[in-house]
């Protein structure tokens, strides 16, 4: 194996500072990387980070997709696709597919307008946050809305998944507070289960109890609660966290690059490319894990059979193997170059990218109207510190005179 003075620590206080110059040393000078300490291997260039997620037979998700979950042995939140391998995973995704349909999408674009709406009119723009005072707020209820959570409880699904990622530096595993937190989420969607079924209503949940799975015995059967509730914590997460951290680290970079937010305002069709670019640049998901199911051998080393992989999907994105100029924010450039992995790649390519896409299109827009030019206060940016996810918790900025 290639030594390296490098050390990287997905756990660290300097990984939730700013992971993106241990990544470049990763991607330079050690490709394939093993941390003794937390025993998992890290690939970080893109062609690499591609392979892992597309070649399922050998990167197995079936042993869990966290670090905690490889090393435990247990994948605690019950049977979903993110935790299957084909032909399980297979079927199950077709299942989701028949209710998570472009149609229905399209269908909420009414709701995101509203919400984003809603919530920037309770700001001022001479001064608000606009991860704590708006992106926080608005995702979690457009998917709680899709799976059919009471208007009441939409912002307690967003707590609840954000206490279950918290890290402290230096801990991989979660705290007993956050072990706390998914268990009372689990028993919230498995309670709204118990009640769709007594009394279906035209939501994700009851189009899930309605619907049936093909099973490995060649027979159909619907899905059982712990199924379902798996579903409404995968989704709940990743309408909790994905667009809301995206929101608050595009409008960082901006901040960074005034120039291309003046040309978002000038062309607003330039927006679904800002969005592109903003996924690959600051995409809030960091990393994946992988199980290997045979050994893999990548620059002169050799990952053994049964070990945790970790796919730096937001180093790949800043690959100047892949990118041209990959360290540099550009939304004019040419989408044909490389995958973006923002949204993870292969079979378990994000199920909700359409409607992350389309939230933060809207939500830009909005920014936009409100927003012609401004600042980032930065001696006020707060990270977070959670396992896979980058962003912040708080980014405060305040409107300026457009130029």
């Amino acid at each position: 194996m290639t030594t390296s003075t490098t050390v990287f620590n997905p756990f660290s206080a300097e990984f939730f500072e700013d992971p993106y110059p241990i990544y470049r040393k990763l991607r330079d000078h050690t490709p394939v990387y093993y941390s003794p300490e937390h025993d998992f291997y890290a690939l970080s260039r893109h062609a690499d980070v591609a392979l892992g997620f597309k070649d399922f037979a050998t990167f197995s998700s079936a042993r869990g997709v966290t670090l905690e979950e490889i090393h435990s042995g247990e994948v605690a939140h019950g049977q979903s696709m993110i935790w299957m391998d084909p032909p399980e995973h297979r079927r199950m995704r077709s299942l989701v597919n028949k209710v998570f349909t472009p149609r229905a999408i399209k269908a909420l674009e009414n709701v995101v307008r509203d919400r984003i709406e809603f919530h920037l009119s309770r700001v001022d723009p001479a001064g608000f946050d606009v991860v704590a005072d708006f992106s926080a707020f608005f995702p979690v209820e457009v998917i709680s809305t899709m799976l059919g959570v009471p208007e009441a409880d939409r912002q307690q699904v967003r707590i609840l998944i954000d206490k279950f990622l918290e890290r402290k530096p230096g801990e991989a595993g979660k705290s007993s507070d956050g072990a706390e937190a998914m268990v009372q989420a689990g028993m919230f969607f498995y309670q709204l289960v118990l009640e769709r079924r007594a009394e279906p209503r035209d939501d994700m949940i009851s189009a899930l109890i309605a619907a049936q799975v093909d099973r490995d015995d060649g027979g159909a059967t619907k899905l059982d609660d712990n199924e379902i509730v798996s579903f409404c914590l995968l989704l709940g997460g990743a309408g909790a966290e994905t667009v809301t951290k995206l929101i608050g680290n595009a409008m960082v970079v901006f901040a960074e690059y005034p120039d291309q937010w003046r040309q978002l305002r000038e062309d607003r069709s330039k927006i679904p490319a800002a969005v592109e670019e903003a996924l690959r640049y600051v995409g809030p998901v960091q990393y994946d894990c992988r199980y290997t199911l045979a050994p893999v051998s990548l620059h002169d080393t050799t990952i053994p059979a049964g070990s945790a992989v970790m796919l730096l999907g937001a180093s790949a994105n800043r690959d100047e193997r892949a990118f041209t100029d990959a360290e540099e924010f550009d939304i004019n450039r040419d989408r044909a170059e490389a995958q973006n992995l923002g949204f993870g790649y292969g079979i378990h390519s994000c199920l909700g990218a359409a409607l992350a896409r389309m939230e933060s299109a809207l939500a830009l827009e909005g920014l936009l109207q409100l927003l012609p030019a401004f600042e980032v206060d930065q001696a006020n940016l707060r990270r977070v510190a959670m396992t896979s996810v980058g962003g912040y918790s708080h980014v405060p900025v305040r409107a300026t005179a457009p130029t």
